[in-house]
C-alpha cells in the first residue's frame, strides 16, 4: 500500500514537472503563433481579432526545457536517482556551455559527471582544440556561406530570380546551417570537455547520409535519440502496428518541425521529412540500398536540400515560388558579383563535408577528437588552435556580420 502510495505520488509530481514545462514552453514559444493563426481564422467570418501583447521568446527556451523533461522523466522511470542538491540541479539546468545551442543533454548522460568529475591535461587539449574548431566552422566558414545565401534567399521576391542563382542561395544554406550549428555544438562540447563534462556528440558527417533515415541518425543526433525515448516509443514505437507506426513516426516529425520554430513552415519541414522516413521503410530503402552508395547520397542530398527551402523560407506563397525558380531552368545568371572567398570556403564546405566518406578521414577525426595525445601531436594541435583562433578572431573584427541563427528554438 506504501508503495502503490508512493507511485501516484511520484506520478503527479512527474504530471506537474510535464505540465509547468510544456506550459512555459507553449506560452512563451507559441502564444503568438496560436494568436496569429486564430486572429486569420477569425477574419474569415468577419470577427475583430482580440487585443493582444506579443510574447518575447527567451532565447534558448527548447533545450533547457528538454533538459528539465529528462530529469523529472528519467527519475520517475528509475533510470537514475534524483540529485541531492538544489545547486547540483541548477549546474544541470542551466549548464552555459551547451544551454542555448545544444547538444540536448539528458540528466541520466551526466548526472555523475556533475556530483563527480575531473579536467585532466588531456581533457583540456581536447577540448581546447574542439573549441576552436567549432570556432572557425561558425566564423570562417557558416558566416562566408550565410552572407551568401541571405544576399538571395532574403529578396523580397524571387519572381525574377535565376535557377542558377536559387540554387546557389540554397546550396549556400544548406552548408550554412550545417557549419554553425555542428559548429556551435563543437564549441559547447570543447568547453564542456576543458572543465570535466563530456556532452553527447550531436553531428556525424550528415550530409554522407544514403537515406533520410539515416540522416536522421547523423544530424542533431541529441534531438533524434530525444524524440525517440520520450516521445516515439512511448507512443508505442515499432513495436505498434504499421499503420501505427507510420502515424507516431509522423507525429512525432510533426512536433521535431514544430519544436525548430512557431511558423507552419517548420511544421511542414517536419511533415517532409516524416513522409520520407514513412517512404524509406515502404520501400525507398530498397531502392537506394540496390541503387548503390554514390547515387544513393545523392539522392538523399538532394531531398535534404529541398526540404532546407521550407526551413529558410517562412512565407509559404514565397517558398512555393522559390521551388519554381529551382526549376524553372532560366540560366539567365546571377545579378551580383560572387567573391573569391565565398568560392573558396564553398568549395572547401563541400569537400569537408562529404570527405568523411573516406575510412582514413573516420580514423584521423576519431584521433583528433578522442584519443590521448602524444607531446609531439599535442604541440601540433596547439599551433593550429592557436593559428585557427587569431584568424577567427581578427575575421570577427573586421566583420559585421555575425547571425545567430538559433534564437528560434
Amino acid at each position: 500500500m506504501h508503495r502503490q502510495s508512493d507511485q501516484k505520488k511520484k506520478r503527479w509530481l512527474l504530471f506537474t514537472s510535464i505540465f509547468l514545462n510544456v506550459g512555459l514552453l507553449a506560452y512563451f514559444k507559441y502564444a503568438n503563433f496560436f494568436v496569429e493563426n486564430v486572429t486569420v481564422f477569425l477574419a474569415l467570418f468577419d470577427v475583430e481579432s482580440f487585443a493582444w501583447t506579443s510574447v518575447i521568446l527567451p532565447i534558448g527556451i527548447s533545450f533547457y526545457t528538454f533538459q528539465t523533461l529528462t530529469y523529472s522523466i528519467d527519475v520517475y522511470r528509475n533510470v537514475h536517482e534524483p540529485l541531492d542538491k538544489v545547486s547540483d540541479y541548477m549546474l544541470y539546468i542551466i549548464m552555459f556551455p551547451q544551454l542555448i545551442a545544444g547538444p540536448i543533454v539528458r540528466f541520466n548522460e551526466i548526472a555523475d559527471q556533475i556530483t563527480d568529475r575531473e579536467s585532466k591535461v588531456d581533457d583540456w587539449l581536447h577540448g581546447f582544440f574542439r573549441f576552436i574548431i567549432g570556432l572557425s566552422k561558425k566564423v570562417l566558414v557558416a558566416n562566408v556561406l550565410g552572407a551568401e545565401a541571405d544576399a538571395i534567399m532574403g529578396q523580397e521576391d524571387f519572381s525574377q530570380l535565376s535557377t542558377g542563382a536559387a540554387w546557389l542561395g540554397i546550396l549556400a544554406y544548406t552548408f550554412q546551417i550545417y557549419f554553425d550549428f555542428s559548429g556551435y555544438s563543437d564549441m559547447a562540447i570543447g568547453i564542456g570537455r576543458m572543465i570535466g563534462f563530456k556532452f553527447p556528440e550531436n553531428f556525424n558527417s550528415p550530409y554522407i547520409s544514403k537515406s533520410i533515415s539515416e540522416f536522421w541518425r547523423r544530424w542533431h543526433i541529441t534531438l533524434g535519440t530525444w524524440m525517440r525515448d520520450y516521445l516515439y516509443i512511448p507512443l508505442g514505437g515499432n513495436r505498434a502496428s504499421k499503420g501505427r507506426v507510420y502515424f507516431n513516426l509522423w507525429l512525432v516529425f510533426l512536433v521535431s518541425g514544430l519544436w525548430h520554430g512557431a511558423s507552419w513552415n517548420f511544421v511542414l519541414w517536419g511533415a517532409f521529412h516524416g513522409l520520407f522516413l514513412i517512404l524509406d521503410r515502404l520501400f525507398l530503402l530498397d531502392i537506394l540500398k540496390k541503387i548503390g552508395t554514390i547515387p544513393a547520397t545523392i539522392i538523399t542530398f538532394f531531398i535534404v536540400v529541398l526540404g532546407w527551402v521550407l526551413f529558410r523560407i517562412e512565407d509559404l506563397s514565397e517558398a512555393i515560388l522559390y521551388y519554381q525558380r529551382l526549376f524553372a531552368f532560366d540560366f539567365s545568371g546571377i545579378d551580383h558579383t560572387i567573391s573569391t572567398e565565398f568560392i573558396l570556403t564553398f568549395a572547401f564546405a563541400l569537400l569537408f563535408s562529404f570527405w568523411a566518406r573516406l575510412p582514413s578521414i573516420e580514423t584521423m577525426t576519431e584521433t583528433i577528437y578522442f584519443k590521448v595525445y602524444t607531446i609531439k601531436t599535442s604541440v601540433g594541435m596547439l599551433a593550429i588552435s592557436g593559428l585557427l583562433y587569431a584568424w577567427s578572431l581578427s575575421t570577427l573584427a573586421i566583420s559585421d556580420f555575425n547571425p545567430f541563427i538559433y534564437f528560434r528554438f
